[in-house]
């Protein structure tokens, strides 16, 4: 799989999650891939772990988009310079203010084995 391959896969995969389709976005993962924290704990494990976390914190946050600040592609990992909006969450009336995140996707083969979020 070419570079451009990869950072297409992860586009691809922050498109789903835009869209909060938690089924589209995992099926570019393995079936045991994994969302963690950089060098820490796993936030959401397997791909139905993290489809499940993925639809909860849609429902919580109906507004969450991220943008794409900057890309890279290097070996077997895309690392991506994310802007994470959340809007309002539902039942509250405050704004909860976004971020930004630095998130490497780790590929074996053709789709992601592990994304992990420095914050």
């Amino acid at each position: 799989m070419s570079a451009a391959d990869r950072l297409a896969t992860a586009e691809a995969m922050i498109a789903a999650y835009n869209a909060q389709d938690a089924d589209t976005y995992v099926t570019f993962m393995t079936d045991d891939a994994c969302e963690a924290g950089y060098r820490g704990a796993v936030v959401r494990e397997g791909r139905e772990g993290t489809r499940a976390g993925l639809k909860a914190m849609f429902a919580d946050f109906p507004e969450n988009r991220v943008e794409i600040v900057g890309r890279t592609a290097f070996a077997d990992y895309v690392v991506l310079h994310e802007r994470v909006t959340r809007g309002v969450k539902t039942g509250d009336t405050e704004v909860t203010p976004g971020f930004d995140v630095m998130a490497v996707y780790s590929f074996e083969g053709e789709k992601v084995s592990r994304v992990e979020f420095i914050r």
